[in-house]
């Protein structure tokens, strides 16, 4: 396919998935704008019964080299009204599934094995990734690809990273449950604000390494009604927990349990808390990060490949690998000028780089069968 051609149909392409932008498992129309593209190309997707999102696999054999892209929209308020607002990329990202189906399908009688490109929902809610790896999409698969459109303050514009280094987050909502009482007796009751506070004071004592970044805060609070003279016996809040590494969100994980367990018994108060949201730091694989280096510096030029990103923001791509450790991947960081910054209800980028992502994606899928193929 022709560059321009190419460039033509993404930007199309990118036009629907912009101005349709869906929030997180309710990507129906998404889903289907992109089931039928592709059935148009002469391919067969394959949708879920019970959710969003579809694969689609190109070319013969059993898929052993995938990559996946994100389809689902933030919510949020833009020029003062709430909406879905594709203020990530996701938009960007699908267009470049897109553009590698396409270039792909050219040559598929002629790959070496079989490609799947898997288009996940709820990567926002970290709740897809493990979904799409539940129904056993990514068992067959040695490689995954994936791709994040990054801001000027990690990658300039043209400049490509073969690897990002995402951190974990756990974020916990919880509850403290103690005794009302009067203002004038605190003796006799059990203040959540003040168990609260002791809490948010234990949490302070959390050691971990510091070689390692991490931190864990309340983040919300809420305790008492109207009347001020009403000591609160309950309180609701919530807890961001954040780590570069696995290993250092598991030493904060054992210090907030501990952190509870003894607040709760400094008080006699009861605390319960529930993980909302957990997403797994980046585990890049040596092998792929390789591979898409080598795609970058053979699609553009060696000038155009950058460093490894270190990146606090989390990613629910990595699950992929944390699920099924035989899985090697990395994600494809595209130095494409977002600005004001990724979630900024105004976020941009320049959409040129987007054909320049699926040529990069759709190079690294080819030397990953190449590597699959001289290994069996």
């Amino acid at each position: 396919m022709a560059e321009q051609q190419l460039t033509e149909r993404m930007q199309q392409v990118f036009t629907y998935l912009h101005t349709n932008p869906e929030i997180s498992w309710e990507e129906i129309n998404t889903t289907a704008y992109l089931e039928n593209f592709l059935k148009e190309q002469g391919l067969t997707p394959h949708t879920f019964e019970d959710m969003t999102g579809l694969y689609v696999d190109i070319g013969q054999g059993v898929p052993k080299v995938g990559f996946r892209t994100d389809i689902d929209a933030l919510w949020q308020e833009v020029d003062g009204e709430f909406k879905a607002n594709h203020s990530c990329g996701h938009d960007g990202h699908m267009t470049m599934a897109i553009g590698v189906a396409l270039l792909l399908n050219e040559q598929k009688d002629s790959l070496p094995g079989a490609v799947r490109l898997i288009f996940q929902p709820a990567e926002e809610k970290a709740g897809g990734a493990m979904a799409i790896a539940e129904k056993g999409v990514v068992d067959s698969l040695q490689y995954l690809f994936g791709v994040h459109v990054r801001p000027l303050v990690e990658l300039p514009d043209g400049a490509h990273s073969p690897a990002l280094y995402h951190g974990a987050a756990k974020l916990y909502t919880g509850t403290i449950t103690g005794v009302d009482a009067h203002g004038a007796r605190p003796e006799q009751g059990i203040n959540a604000i003040e168990v609260a506070a002791a809490l948010v004071d234990a949490l302070k004592r959390i050691w971990i390494s510091p070689t390692e970044s991490g931190s864990i805060k309340m983040t919300q609070l809420q305790a008492g009604g109207t009347s001020t003279n009403i000591i609160p016996g309950s309180a609701t809040f919530s807890i961001d927990t954040r780590a570069q590494t696995n290993a250092t969100m598991d030493a904060l994980t054992l210090g907030f349990e501990r952190a509870v367990e003894a607040v709760s018994t400094l008080y006699g108060a009861t605390i319960t808390a529930n993980v909302d949201v957990h997403i797994v730091a980046a585990q890049v694989d040596d092998d792929a990060k390789a591979i898409m280096k080598q795609a970058i510096i053979e699609t553009i030029g060696e000038e155009h490949c950058a460093a490894d990103v270190i990146t606090p923001g989390g990613e629910d791509f990595h699950f992929y690998s944390y699920a099924n450790p035989h899985l090697k991947t990395t994600m494809l960081g595209l130095g494409c000028g977002v600005t004001p910054g990724l979630h900024h209800p105004q976020m941009t980028f320049n959409r040129q780089q987007l054909p320049v992502g699926a040529q990069i994606i759709t190079k690294a899928l080819l030397i990953a069968l190449q590597h699959v193929e001289r290994r069996d």
